[in-house]
C-alpha cells in the first residue's frame, strides 16, 4: 500500500460457518451429537483501493455483503483469507492509533446514551479518544453550527426525532475528525429533507476537510448526490467499479425521450415511434436506444409539432435493478 492509499482490499475474503439441525425434539437431540455445517460465503475474493478524498458507493442487494465488508476494514471481523489495509493499518489488529483516524457509522447502531443529552456521550468520546479540552470545543462548535445541534445539545437521546438523533450520531462519529468515513444506510428512515441535509453535510465535510467517503445506501439519490465513484458488488464479488456516469452508460442501453405537442399526436400518426412507455395525448415518453437517440429526435422534431424536449439518462435505482435482475434470472 502506499501513502495515497486509503483503502486497499486484495483478495479479501469472509465465509460464516452455518449449522443446522432437523426441526422437533428428535432434531434437536441429533443436533447434540452431530451437528451439519455449511459454509456462507459474504465476501468473495474482493480487490479494490481509495484514494483520499474519495467519495465512493459501495451498492449490492441485500446480502450481497457490503456490511461485512465494511466491518472488516473497521476491524470487526476478521478476513478468512485475502489482505486488507487501511490507513496504513492492518485494521482487525485494532490498534488505538488507527482506530483514531476513522469512523464507522451505522444507521441501525447507536452509540448515544438513551437517558441522557448527546453532549455527555460527545465528553466521553473526547476521553476515550484523547481529544484536548481546546481542539474538543473548537470542533464541537463547528459541528453544532454545520449540523444545526446547539439547541439541541442539552436534550435527552430519548426526546430527540430520528432524524435529531442521526444528526448527533454523525457529530458523536467525527468529534476525532477521522480522516475516512464509513457509512453504512446513515439515512435510513429519516424523511426526504434530513436526507438531503445529511448529505450535504457529507459533501460539505469532504470539500473542506478532505475526509474520504465509503458510502453503502439503498437510497439512490443519497449516491448521486454525494459519490462520484461506484464499487458494485452481488453475492461477495466485485461487478463494476467505475465513474457513476460510466455504470450508467454501460449497464443502460437506453435513454429516456419525454415530449410535449403543440396538438395532440395520435400513435398511429407517429408510426415508427410507436410503443411510447406513456402516452398523455399532448405528452408522450420514450425508451429509445443510446445510439439512435439523435436521429429519434431530429425526426420528431422535423415532422411534429414539438414544444418541448428532453432527454435523460434513467434513473439510477432502475439501472442498479435491470443489472440484478439480469444476473438473478
Amino acid at each position: 500500500m502506499t501513502q495515497s492509499t486509503v483503502v486497499d482490499v486484495q483478495n479479501l475474503t469472509k465465509v460464516y460457518p452455518v449449522y443446522e439441525r432437523s426441526p422437533g425434539i428428535l432434531g434437536s437431540l441429533r443436533g447434540l451429537l452431530r451437528r451439519k455445517r455449511r459454509d456462507v460465503v459474504a465476501v468473495q475474493d474482493l480487490s479494490f483501493r481509495i484514494a483520499p478524498g474519495e467519495m465512493v458507493a459501495f451498492l449490492g442487494p441485500n446480502g450481497a455483503g457490503k456490511t461485512t465488508t465494511l466491518k472488516m476494514l473497521a476491524g470487526l471481523l476478521h478476513p478468512t483469507a485475502g489482505e486488507a489495509r487501511v490507513l496504513q493499518s492492518i485494521p482487525w489488529k485494532r490498534q488505538t492509533p488507527f482506530l483514531k483516524r476513522f469512523s464507522f457509522v451505522m444507521g441501525q447502531r447507536h452509540q448515544l446514551w438513551w437517558e441522557l443529552p448527546a453532549l455527555e456521550t460527545f465528553r466521553l468520546n473526547a476521553a476515550i479518544y484523547e481529544i484536548p479540552p481546546g481542539r474538543f470545543n473548537k470542533t464541537l462548535d463547528e459541528l453544532a453550527s454545520l449540523l444545526e445541534l446547539e439547541p439541541l445539545l442539552p436534550v435527552p437521546v430519548k426526546q430527540l426525532s430520528l432524524g435529531q438523533r442521526m444528526k448527533m450520531e454523525l457529530a458523536c462519529s467525527l468529534l476525532h475528525e477521522p480522516e475516512l468515513l464509513l457509512l453504512d444506510e446513515p439515512t435510513l428512515g429519516l424523511d426526504v429533507l434530513m436526507q438531503k441535509s445529511l448529505c450535504d453535510f457529507v459533501k460539505r465535510l469532504n470539500r473542506e476537510r478532505g475526509t474520504t467517503v465509503l458510502l453503502t445506501s439503498h437510497n439512490m439519490s443519497d449516491v448521486e448526490s454525494v459519490c462520484h465513484r461506484v464499487l458494485l458488488i452481488d453475492v461477495g464479488r466485485l461487478l463494476f467499479d467505475g465513474p457513476l456516469e460510466r455504470l450508467i452508460t454501460t449497464f443502460a442501453p437506453t435513454k429516456h425521450v419525454r415530449v410535449g405537442f403543440r396538438e395532440p399526436v395520435s400513435l398511429e400518426r407517429l408510426g415508427i415511434f410507436a410503443g411510447s412507455l406513456r402516452d398523455d395525448g399532448t405528452e408522450m415518453e420514450f425508451e429509445i436506444e443510446r445510439e439512435k437517440v439523435s436521429a429519434f429526435a431530429a425526426q420528431l422534431l422535423r415532422e411534429f409539432p414539438v414544444i418541448d424536449l428532453s432527454i435523460e439518462e434513467p434513473p439510477l435505482d432502475q439501472v442498479i435493478h435491470r443489472i440484478f435482475r439480469r444476473l438473478h434470472e
